[in-house]
């Protein structure tokens, strides 16, 4: 019998509490290989709180959370080396180094590796950039110098210079009109039918989340009210669930009602 590769994301029993405010009570969430999976809630949820756990940018109050089988928070620096290899981040802003042109952005983590020679770290930015539809000469180009649009595919291609496993992405239309946003979508959506990835994003734009989610779970009162695929959890019988999942028209009928 073949033994189920280990969940991308396990936390159990995540508590997080700013002082006496507390965001997180005892959360238990899985995340599987290949899915692409939201984070959804109201605002102060803590939504954004918990992929910064997830990747260890922030330290639960409570609790443990394991990437791919292993501690996020291990205590062998070896090993939190190697998780950090193995995904990429996009910040809701784009997180630019505003001192750096945007090929050296993407180059950034690649020589950070200390393992590959200039020649191919070129090679390797100019077909991360191709990925995500920018031009070798958009490389030259400084961040204070891009689009909304622009600076977002370049962010993307610095997540996924060293080609991670997991996407990990923090309101990826946020600040894109309509137009742009749907492209972008598109984008994310194409690359990880390719690539297959495991993603991870907070959302709250709901065309965002039908176009690209596989899962999602939804945080709301301090606890995980709901987790598991789309569909299933837009059913489930909650207010702020049957609110955000409501169509526009529906929105508006319960206000009047």
């Amino acid at each position: 019998m073949n033994t189920p590769p280990p969940n991308v994301v396990e936390a159990r029993k995540v508590s997080t509490r700013f002082k006496d405010l507390v965001i997180h009570e005892g959360l238990d969430l899985d995340i599987g290989q290949g899915e692409i999976f939201a984070l959804v809630g109201g605002s102060g949820s803590g939504k954004t709180t918990l992929i910064r756990e997830i990747v260890g940018l922030q330290v639960p109050d409570e609790g443990t959370i394991r990437l791919f089988g292993q501690a996020v928070l291990d205590p062998d620096p070896g090993v939190r080396k190697n998780l950090c290899r193995r995904f990429g981040m996009l910040f809701q802003q784009g997180a630019l180094f505003s001192a750096l042109s945007v090929f050296d952005n993407v180059a950034f983590p690649l020589r950070e590796l200390h393992a590959l020679d200039e020649a191919m770290i070129r090679d390797l930015v100019l077909m991360k950039l191709a990925m995500v539809g920018l031009e070798p000469i958009h490389g030259a180009l400084m961040p204070a110098e891009l689009s909304g649009g622009m600076v977002k595919r370049a962010a993307l291609a610095r997540a996924l210079a060293l080609e991670p496993e997991l996407l990990v992405l923090d309101e990826p239309t946020a600040g894109l009109d309509p137009d742009r946003a749907a492209s972008f979508v598109e984008l994310i959506g194409s690359l990880q039918k390719d690539l297959k990835f495991t993603v991870v994003m907070v959302t709250h734009d709901l065309e965002t989340l039908n176009a690209l989610a596989t899962h999602a779970a939804v945080l709301a009162d301090k606890h995980l009210i709901a987790s598991g695929p789309l569909e299933e959890v837009s059913r489930v019988d909650h207010p702020f669930i049957q609110g955000f999942f409501a169509l526009p028209e529906d929105r508006g009928q319960k206000i009047e009602d």
